[in-house]
């Protein structure tokens, strides 16, 4: 009995020895933008955080500046869990979702303390909690700030300036009912595709926040910018369902608490480029010029017509809630 015992503990111990480690789950986390944009530095916060909770369970991959496709590619990658990860701007989300394009209303909010507190109260968070019934599972919402107008035409002063203006908008029907009702020629068109746009002359231009602007070197490629601030940009970290629902309950708090760390350094790379990145564009050779309250206003005039149909499509009981948040 000795005898068997003692050889049973070490054939055990020679299988141990020899044993492989466990397998690291991968995840892919793919982002339109560079590594040094604040979608490079959501997903390097996500990883550390996760890791720091996780140990070695996760070996993350990165893929920037559209490595595994456009965003709507990405998405649908989620979906069908080949796909772990993603940081996304919001107007790709509207086609998955359609009640985040409430949003990408025009001149909804009034600064970005007013949007980060309508997205972290419950009206953010019961749209985040909608991606749960298309395949995905959206952690936290992520920020780009506002955005604005480059263009190679003119400077934008009046809504008359940009009567016929082709410029790229997102996939949003809710950006591009805006620069209808304002008389521009608005070009839905995938993020990859737009500098090349611009250098052939496809189109004029392209509207959005200081955080893509900057980080992108738009200033080659376009030698105007109007600081319109027609649009607040939110952007989120989502996963694949799949794979979210394939985690212990420790991973999934893991998890949230790094999409919390994560929209946290977004916003805070937002701050700093709102602060400095426009005498950064003015010293690359922009021309810079910023919208006064009397002009945005003109521009408000002129969308009036489209804000009918937000209220048709959302809600007016929903916007002016937002409109009107504390």
């Amino acid at each position: 009995m000795t005898y068997r015992f003692s050889g049973l503990v070490a054939a055990g111990a020679i299988v141990a020895a020899g044993a492989p480690a466990l397998a690291q789950t991968e995840v892919k986390i793919g982002y339109a933008l560079a590594p040094d944009s604040h979608y490079g530095v959501a997903a390097q916060k996500f990883e550390e955080v996760v890791t720091e909770q996780t140990g070695d369970a996760f070996e993350f991959n990165h893929f920037p500046s559209s490595g595994l496709g456009g965003e709507r590619e990405v998405i649908e990658g989620l979906q069908l869990g080949t796909i772990e990860a993603t940081i996304v701007s919001s107007g790709t989300l509207a086609n998955f979702v359609p009640d985040t394009g409430v949003f990408d209303i025009p001149f909804l909010f009034r600064d970005l303390e007013h949007a980060r507190a309508v997205l972290d109260g419950e009206i953010g968070q019961e749209i985040l909690a909608k991606f749960d019934d298309v395949g995905l599972h959206g952690l936290a919402w992520g920020e780009q700030g506002f955005r604005h107008i480059t263009n190679n035409r003119n400077a934008i002063e009046t809504p008359e300036d940009v009567q016929g203006l082709k410029i790229r908008t997102m996939e949003n029907p809710v950006h591009q009912a805006a620069f209808n009702a304002m008389g521009a020629a608005p070009t839905p068109m995938a993020w990859p595709e737009v500098i090349s746009s611009l250098q052939q002359g496809v189109i004029d231009g392209q509207e959005n926040p200081l955080s893509v602007i900057v980080s992108v070197k738009l200033d080659e490629v376009q030698e105007y910018l109007t600081l319109s601030g027609h649009v607040y940009s939110p952007a989120m970290l989502l996963v694949s369902k799949p794979f979210w629902e394939g985690l212990s309950d420790e991973q999934k708090e893991a998890f949230e608490t790094a999409a919390d760390e994560a929209a946290s350094a977004m916003r805070g790379f937002v701050d700093e480029v709102e602060t400095t990145g426009v005498e950064t564009l003015k010293e690359r050779g922009m021309k810079v010029n910023e919208l006064s309250a009397e002009q945005k206003a003109q521009f408000q005039e002129e969308i009036s017509a489209a804000y009918e149909g937000y209220y048709e499509t959302y809600g007016q009981e929903l916007v002016d809630s937002i409109v009107n948040f504390e």
